[in-house]
């Protein structure tokens, strides 16, 4: 028997609640589907965007999605290039969340093009100097290091499920590139993962730069800053650690694996949740401090449409969620229970969201002419579709968790022989010879 046979049960065994959730989700997604399909016939009229707010959840969801992303191959990558050993249970969910997330972020762009087609005009026609070209060719190029970044650790993993045999033994015979646990292979392996692990961190930062410039490369009041780069990036690594924990969570309940997810690794993911949640209040803090100082007109009426107009809920609800809760819960001991972690990540995740909305909307609505304030109001087109996309985030990870295991087992199996050793080599360094 394994050792880490129940890292093979999601494979082997699927309840009944499984089939339940999964149908769930796919009616969810027929429906998006459905609905994107009216709205390809008949164009944006049926959805909530108007003049002069021509950007809704589309962008934030874009936005939103692609944030998420960074916590997978960045905090991976991080971890791994750290030598963190309590990273080891965690690295795969987070690279999964990177591969899945990207796919759907990447599609927003194109869901608020409204005609799919017109897509082929920023291929044959794109601009050298326009930030969507580099975009698309940063998020193309993340997408591809991060897959590859994914596949490669579950190349041995993959060859100890065709060596168990079943009957999709062909696909994983295929899959596993003739992996045998060979010294060779092993050292190519390593060499590889440590290849990739550097390129795609500045690969993720520029990612999420690249989406920031759309914005503040304009001269739109509220979007012209210089510090929204960095902003980005904060925001897409602390939404992402959250994303983390919530799926580490849910897959520890569902499949039993506290063995595995230990308390400690909530505990070390939650300090970083609360540093990031820190630097998230410095950036907006100094962001709004040289818009509300400097006075200048357009710019005061974008901020006082958050601060105190109609989006002054989302605003302050933005605040609570990133700030307040996390800081609160995580910075006291007897709050800092696994169910007070699972709170602030669900706080931030929703948080960040409504920064995305924050940052997209209110600056559409105050144009600089004299025309009344816009005002947005998504509709159930728009609603269906935020819905389907989080259907296929769930429904991706239940599919992979089906057919590999969702922990990598040679990299547990990996850490355990080096803690021996270095118990080993620890002990002999202090005492005598024979």
């Amino acid at each position: 028997m394994d050792k880490d046979e129940i890292l093979f049960k999601p494979i082997y065994e699927t309840g009944r609640g499984f089939y339940i959730t999964f149908g769930i989700l796919a009616v969810i997604l027929l429906w998006a589907l459905a609905m994107y399909i009216n709205q390809v016939m008949v164009g944006l009229g049926p959805t909530g965007m108007n003049q002069p707010v021509t950007w809704g959840f589309y962008i934030v969801n874009f936005v939103f999605f692609i944030g998420i992303s960074h916590a997978g191959t960045l905090i991976s990558a991080i971890l791994r290039l750290s030598k963190a050993e309590w990273r080891r249970p965690i690295t795969r969910m987070a690279e999964v969340i990177t591969a899945i997330v990207l796919v759907i972020g990447g599609l927003h762009p194109i869901l608020d093009l409204g005609r799919p087609d017109r897509m082929m005009n920023l291929l044959e026609s794109g601009r050298l100097q326009s930030p969507l070209l580099w975009d698309v060719t940063s998020i193309t190029a993340y997408f591809t290091a991060s897959t590859v970044y994914l596949y490669l650790p579950m190349i041995p993993d993959i060859a100890r499920i065709r060596d168990r045999g079943g009957k999709l033994k062909w696909l994983y015979t295929f899959m596993a590139w003739g992996w045998q646990g060979t010294e060779y292979q092993q050292k190519v392996l390593n060499r590889a993962i440590n290849i990739l692990m550097v390129m795609v961190i500045p690969i993720a930062i520029s990612v999420h730069t690249v989406i920031s410039y759309i914005f503040s490369m304009t001269l739109q009041p509220g979007w012209h800053s210089t510090i929204f780069g960095p902003y980005f990036v904060v925001g897409a690594i602390f939404s992402g650690i959250a994303a983390l924990m919530i799926v580490m969570m849910t897959f520890r309940k569902v499949y039993h694996l506290e063995t595995y997810l230990k308390e400690i690794h909530f505990r070390y993911l939650s300090t970083l949740l609360l540093i990031m949640s820190l630097i998230w209040f410095y950036f907006t803090f100094s962001e709004y401090l040289t818009g509300v100082f400097g006075s200048e007109a357009h710019e005061m009426e974008v901020i006082k449409y958050k601060f105190s107009g109609p989006f002054a809920p989302f605003f302050w609800g933005m605040v609570l969620c990133n700030f307040v809760l996390p800081v609160t819960i995580l910075s006291f001991r007897k709050f800092r229970t696994m169910t007070g972690i699972f709170v602030a990540s669900v706080a931030v995740v929703i948080g960040m969201w409504l920064e995305r909305l924050i940052i997209v909307v209110p600056s559409l609505a105050s144009p600089r002419m004299d025309v009344p304030l816009g005002i947005y109001v998504p509709t159930i087109l728009e609603w269906s579709l935020f819905a389907g996309g989080i259907a296929v985030f769930v429904m991706g990870f239940m599919l992979f968790s089906k057919f590999f295991p969702i922990i990598s087992i040679w990299e547990i199996e990996e850490g355990r022989s080096h803690a021996a050793k270095e118990v080993e080599e620890r002990i002999a360094s202090y005492l005598p010879g024979p």
